[in-house]
């Protein structure tokens, strides 16, 4: 199948909202796209392609060549997006050449043997007989910068209703089989026996705990629960064996590059559940620390020294090839236990169990998890298997009350998938003294989500209405309209201007009765550090 029945998934994709409709349209592709091409693009759409040759400098240096080099540039500012400005951009050939376009197969396979110095001709040549549509997606599939609006578990559930088989049987195969699926495809389709990853190490879907409310507290029976504290930083599971070790996070990424001292120590055979964290002398380390190591590649000494990481340990899906996984979850406590006790692994320690007789204590012991900077508590039924996905009344998360500052909006950017064209992305400010005496707006944090789909239009419409200059996709707007943000806490953080980070920042109401004027201080922020040195 070619290149431009790929384009027109990403196109419907882009432009469909709902998760139901992305589902249906990505069934549809499984349904009627043959072998290879359609394991190709479950890849692409899924982030599991890579071609390390074809750099976005090399597409930027391609259009330069073939238009006016300024007025690029100018595209590119006024359309935020580089594969979108040259798709629209690319002059057409004259005459157009006589040939089809490429397979997604070919695509690939070209790819993977040319050598540097062919790859910006072979690119040039395709997007010569490609139309506008067809152009962002080759462009799109080889830099991979798909923006669709779907994730890879969500191309992993469409995969699993087309197949009518539950999800998490294919996630637990996923990254044993490589691009383009074949084996996958035979036993969905009932050609085959479903593929025996062996000892690879892939990745079993997690548990996940529901929020506890209020009415489910006075239902809720604490004797048959345990706790543990809900600590502030990355949920992830490692898998390690005979054919090798992975740190994944909690929806299978891969972190294992980011994080070697942990992989240096995955020498046992065993999957483990806990959370990921940047830990001095036992002592944990707020998240900000933790963001300086996530999404890197590469990790230089400096970096594992000042922000080192460990492991702290919740749970245990296999010991060896023993699953676990249906044992009460007291009876995988104490097996973990046992294991971490024999092997003794380097960079990790166990999650302590919070011992309680009261729901009344448990409440104060979560009241005072803020100034411990701990998120809250988690509660699990001692009878409890390991279920993946969010199954109730097994796990529960009892998080802390959020704190919430009053801030200006400062500017907006578009979202992507089907907020492309909406102004959905706030960046916000504080009001903090400048240096001559006067008040300045500092931006602390950016939000996308908590406001309701008619807030959202009202906000849009407004960001068009009050626009001070343009800088590509953002927008920077007049300080008039306040916003009331939540957030989980406030650490320190050398990366952002105002000095602070928020934790899980979101908009809780549009403050239109309240002055810019009357927002809050950067100084009402700082008061909320966790990890404020002492004065």
């Amino acid at each position: 199948m070619s290149l431009p029945a790929f384009a027109d998934l990403l196109e419907r994709l882009i432009f469909t909202p709902g998760r139901n409709a992305k589902l249906a349209l990505l069934r549809r592709w499984f349904a009627t796209q043959p072998d290879p091409d359609r394991g190709i693009g479950l890849a692409a759409i899924a982030g599991e392609l890579s071609f390390t040759l074809a750099k976005p400098s090399i597409i930027r240096e391609l259009a330069a060549g073939r238009t006016d080099p300024e007025l690029l540039a100018m595209s590119h500012d006024y359309v935020g997006d580089l594969a979108e400005t040259v798709a629209l951009i690319w002059p057409e050939a004259d005459p157009r050449p006589n040939r089809p376009p490429p397979d997604l197969s070919e695509v690939v396979e070209t790819l993977e043997l040319a050598a540097k110095a062919d790859i910006p001709r072979i690119m040039a040549d395709w997007l010569d007989v490609l139309d506008a549509g067809g152009r962002l997606a080759l462009i799109k599939l080889v830099t991979g910068g798909l923006r669709v609006g779907v994730s890879a578990r969500l191309a992993r559930q469409a995969l699993a209703d087309w197949a009518k088989t539950p999800v998490e049987e294919i996630e637990e195969v996923w990254h044993g089989i490589p691009v383009p699926y074949r084996p996958l495809f035979d036993w969905l389709e009932g050609r085959a026996e479903r593929p025996d990853p062996k000892d690879v190490p892939v990745f079993r879907p997690p548990m996940l705990a529901q929020p506890l409310e209020t009415a489910d507290i006075a239902a809720l029976d604490h004797t048959a629960y345990r706790a543990e504290w809900k600590w502030d930083g990355v949920r992830v599971q490692v898998s390690a064996g005979p054919g090798g070790a992975r740190l994944w996070s909690r929806t299978g990424e891969d972190y294992s590059a980011a994080f070697p001292e942990i992989m240096d120590s995955l020498d046992f055979h065993a999957v483990l559940d806990g959370e990921l964290l940047v830990m001095r002398e036992g002592e944990v380390a707020p998240f900000a620390d933790l963001q300086q190591r996530l999404n890197r590649k590469v990790v230089g000494p400096k970096m594992l020294r000042e922000y080192p990481a460990g492991l702290r340990l919740y749970d245990m899906l296999f010991d060896g090839t023993e699953d676990l996984r249906p044992l009460p979850f007291d009876t995988r406590r104490e097996r973990l236990e046992a294991w971490f006790a024999r092997v003794k692994p380097r960079a990790m320690d166990l999650s302590p169990q919070v011992a309680f007789v009261s729901l009344d204590q448990l409440s104060a012991l979560r009241d005072g998890a803020r100034a411990a900077g701990i998120e809250g508590l988690m509660l699990k039924r001692g009878d409890s298997p390991y279920v993946a996905g969010r199954p109730k009344g097994l796990w529960w998360k009892w998080k802390r009350v959020p704190l919430s500052v009053d801030a200006v909006l400062m500017y907006a950017q578009r979202g992507h998938g089907k907020r492309s064209s909406t102004y959905s992305d706030y960046t916000f400010g504080l009001w903090r003294q400048d240096e001559n005496g006067g008040r300045e707006l500092v931006p602390v944090g950016k939000a996308y989500s908590g406001y309701t789909d008619q807030e959202l239009v009202w906000l849009d419409r407004w960001i068009r209405n009050h626009t001070t200059g343009r800088f590509g996709p953002v927008r920077e707007v007049e300080k008039e309209l306040v916003l009331e943000v939540v957030f989980d806490a406030a650490q320190l953080s050398g990366r952002h201007k105002s000095g602070v980070a928020m934790r899980f920042p979101r908009i809780s109401r549009l403050r239109q009765d309240k002055p810019a004027a009357e927002a809050d201080l950067l100084e009402t922020l700082m008061a909320m550090v966790e990890n404020r040195p002492e004065a």
